[in-house]
């Protein structure tokens, strides 16, 4: 059976078909089975605060004061993010000694107050530093996708989507600074929205690139990440609208972005156009030369490398023997860069911000594979030159809308059965409403 939304679950709250206290109870179950991915794609349960936390809300709907009707849904939180009471590792043992946080980031305050249940902290890439999911300290949540056999689940939000594919949460708060929600989404076959990085508030995370960082929600379906997001930006929780598929106007991007795609990625994104164009979409092939600018600005690492080394330098002095030695590599890249090699690169952002922009406007949305390739094994990365190609072709067109400042969002293209696709919708800044109404006709269509 496909996995609730959050407005089947609201439902069955408010019919008093489930409780609160009942879904996390659940949740914690399948967060313990032994023979699941919970250890791995949890680093921290709060099992006792969890509980405690949905019996209140349980009392809260009886007598009709909830906070909200997703009230007592239980909902992970990636390690990125500071919880009251609690040390945020960023999945590392660097920040283990760390005092414990003082107040809530405000993302997750605001879930609270919503009256959504913090179950746990799931695991992610060390620091958010790559698009795989591998972690080498707490353990690598494998994908959904043939698990016997063992692929990566996506990253750096590898947890959070572990945690909704395998229905150990209903909803998730990851990061994307360069697809880390939209590539799990994607490994795992599940919905990941990047929002418009100025909608929602960075305070309380741990920094990857404070020029392209944005946190976003995963979850089952597109109307769950416009609830979540809703409650992430501080914005109404208006119903969501979805927009008939005829008349869409779809750019799908020649340049870049279908270069040197998987077999099945190829076959998974032509059988999603095609299913569009017959809906009644008016989907055109354009070059997008912008794109071409993005690998030579990330040539000598971009703004991940050099704001990262920013914020860990001292740390890399005293606790870089700790680091995985595949993340600390990437951020002593910034090392070498200069103050005017950032100008230049902030300067030549803006001007790529801008011709975007201008090249978008005539469409509802850009239309590409999330990623180039599916879920690697993870046996096949344990060579360097192996994971660095297979984090390159996962992070490669996701990383193409945070360098022009967009919003998207990734949902799942594949067939039932089928090594799992995501198909990206994309748009300039602001434009987040839109990709949701989009999004929320289209998930529909295209798995067909």
């Amino acid at each position: 059976m496909p996995n609730p939304t959050l407005a089947q679950l609201a439902d069955d709250l408010a019919a008093g078909a489930t409780s609160s206290r009942k879904l996390v109870e659940e949740c914690l179950a399948r967060i313990a089975d032994p023979a699941g991915e919970g250890q791995r794609a949890f680093i921290h349960v709060d099992k006792a605060a969890a509980i405690e936390a949905a019996e209140a809300m349980d009392r809260l709907r009886k007598a009709n004061a909830a906070p909200s009707r997703f009230a007592g849904i239980p909902v992970s939180i990636k390690d990125l993010f500071d919880i009251r009471g609690q040390v945020t590792r960023a999945g590392s043992r660097a920040l283990e000694d760390s005092a414990p946080a003082e107040a809530d980031a405000p993302v997750v305050a605001r879930l609270r107050r919503a009256g959504f249940i913090v179950i746990g902290r799931t695991n992610m890439t060390e620091f958010a530093y790559s698009g795989i999911g591998i972690n080498p300290h707490y353990g690598t949540p494998k994908s959904t996708w043939n698990r016997k056999e063992g692929h990566v689940p996506g990253g750096s939000s590898s947890g959070a989507a572990v945690s909704i594919a395998d229905r150990m949460a209903c909803g998730a708060l990851g990061t994307d600074t360069g697809g880390s929600c939209r590539i799990p989404a994607a490994y795992n076959g599940i919905v990941g929205f990047k929002p418009t990085q100025r909608r929602v508030p960075l305070d309380g995370g741990v920094p990857l690139s404070s020029s392209l960082d944005s946190f976003g929600p995963l979850a089952n379906s597109t109307s769950c990440c416009a609830v979540l997001d809703a409650v992430l930006a501080a914005e109404p929780n208006v119903s969501l609208r979805a927009r008939p598929i005829k008349g869409m106007r779809l750019a799908v991007p020649t340049t870049v972005a279908l270069d040197d795609l998987d077999e099945a990625v190829a076959a998974t994104f032509d059988r999603a156009l095609q299913t569009l164009s017959r809906h009644g979409a008016l989907i055109e092939r354009i070059e997008t030369p912008e794109f071409l600018d993005v690998a030579p600005m990330n040539a000598k690492g971009g703004f991940a490398a050099a704001e990262s080394y920013a914020w860990h330098r001292y740390l890399l002095t005293s606790k870089g023997d700790v680091y995985d030695p595949r993340v600390s590599a990437r951020i002593l890249r910034g090392a070498a860069i200069s103050a005017a090699d950032y100008i230049d690169l902030v300067n030549a952002r803006r001007s790529l911000i801008a011709r975007a922009h201008a090249r978008l406007a005539p469409y509802d949305a850009l239309v590409m594979p999330t990623t180039a390739n599916t879920p690697p094994r993870i046996a096949d990365l344990t060579d360097d030159k192996a994971f660095a190609a297979a984090n390159l072709r996962s992070l490669r067109n996701c990383t193409l809308i945070n360098m022009i400042d967009g919003c998207a969002i990734s949902l799942p293209a594949h067939r039932e059965g089928d090594v799992p696709v995501g198909l990206m919708l994309a748009a300039s800044g602001g434009s987040d409403r839109r990709i949701f109404e989009l999004a929320a006709s289209v998930e529909g269509a295209i798995r067909v």
